[in-house]
């Protein structure tokens, strides 16, 4: 089940085709997934493109709403404004890990082509599982990066998958959720995308549709949660947008969570990293001056908007998509869409 399958929809502007984030052309994305009990946990991975990122490198940027989290490769994403590698989304004690999978598979890849890499700036997002998950065990690697990778596609699972495995979002099973929406401008068709990893929110504040479903789905429940744990979003667009303006619109994702419920909590870190496939940056280029792009500023309301929808029908997608999990020391998180028709009641 999908956010679409509710017959429930959010904001005005239309849907791209899969609903995902890959609807914009060239993004796929991959998961590994482990679910044994002890260990609910796992790894997705985006790729921006068909090609090697790290060859032709594509405009990116990052904005922080709430700095409680253990992200690597934002630092030089905020300096120059370019991402050169895949990014990957796991649980807070595997950042390490997952980093060295992805330099693995970056030397890999320029091996085959006969050069050497002498600096990388790997790109991982991470929320904390350990409600669900024996996260000291740290059980994710190179050999989980390299399988999420080679799973990427366009038409990807959302929900309890990969890096959303052992997520809690609003005190239900959370997970990874998608959203697209296609903007028509200057005689074509562009789309926004976004992916969500989330890992937020208290039961009692949730909002669906402007309804303050929360409360009632907390008296079935008759249990109530924190609001810790943190929210990750990755937006793509095709849209010919610098690196600023990826920021300026980055900041529109809040809005989705807020018409949620979100209230940001202390021990939730909201961490936002958005790419465009467009104005790709050639490694080899050594010109001092590159052709490049813009949007009209004036222009970027439909932009903002778009990202807005998308984060808000994303938390929701991986909110029904997900099924109820069992994990580390008998708890469980108990999946939304198993509670909607008990709610209609």
């Amino acid at each position: 089940m999908r956010f679409e399958d509710t017959g429930l929809t959010v904001g005005r502007l239309p849907s791209g085709r899969l609903r995902r984030i890959s609807d914009v052309p060239g993004v796929t994305v991959g998961h590994f997934t482990l679910s044994t009990g002890r260990h609910e946990t796992g790894v997705t991975v985006v790729l921006p493109c068909a090609d090697d990122p790290y060859e032709n490198k594509l405009p990116c940027a990052q904005t922080v709403l709430n700095g409680f989290g253990k992200s690597l490769g934002l630092m030089q994403i905020e300096e120059l404004g370019q991402l050169e590698t895949p990014i990957a989304l796991t649980n807070t004690l595997n950042v390490g890990k997952v980093h060295d999978g992805l330099v693995s598979w970056a030397v890999e890849n320029a091996r085959e082509r006969g050069e050497r890499i002498r600096t990388l700036n790997p790109v991982v997002l991470e929320c904390n599982d350990a409600s669900l998950n024996d996260i000291e065990e740290r059980v994710l690697g190179e050999k989980e990066v390299f399988a999420a990778i080679g799973s990427a596609r366009a038409d990807f699972a959302t929900g309890a998958v990969g890096a959303g495995r052992g997520m809690t979002c609003h005190g239900l099973k959370g997970g990874i959720g998608s959203a697209s929406r296609l903007i028509e401008a200057d005689g074509r068709t562009f789309t926004v995308g976004v992916l969500a990893m989330t890992n937020h929110g208290r039961l009692s504040d949730l909002l669906i549709g402007g309804r303050p479903v929360g409360e009632q789905l907390e008296k079935i429940l008759s249990e109530g949660l924190p609001d810790k744990g943190s929210c990750v979003m990755v937006l793509a667009t095709d849209l010919p947008a610098t690196d600023r303006q990826l920021r300026r619109v980055l900041r529109r994702l809040p809005v989705g969570l807020i018409r949620l419920g979100s209230f940001v909590g202390h021990g939730s870190g909201e961490v936002f990293v958005g790419f465009s496939t467009a104005n790709r940056i050639p490694r080899e280029d050594d010109g001092l001056v590159q052709p490049c792009q813009r949007l009209n500023e004036d222009e970027m309301d439909l932009v903002f908007r778009a990202a807005a929808e998308c984060a808000e029908e994303a938390v929701l997608d991986s909110l029904f998509s997900a099924e109820t999990v069992t994990g580390f020391e008998g708890r469980t998180r108990r999946a939304l869409n198993e509670l909607w028709d008990m709610h209609h009641e």
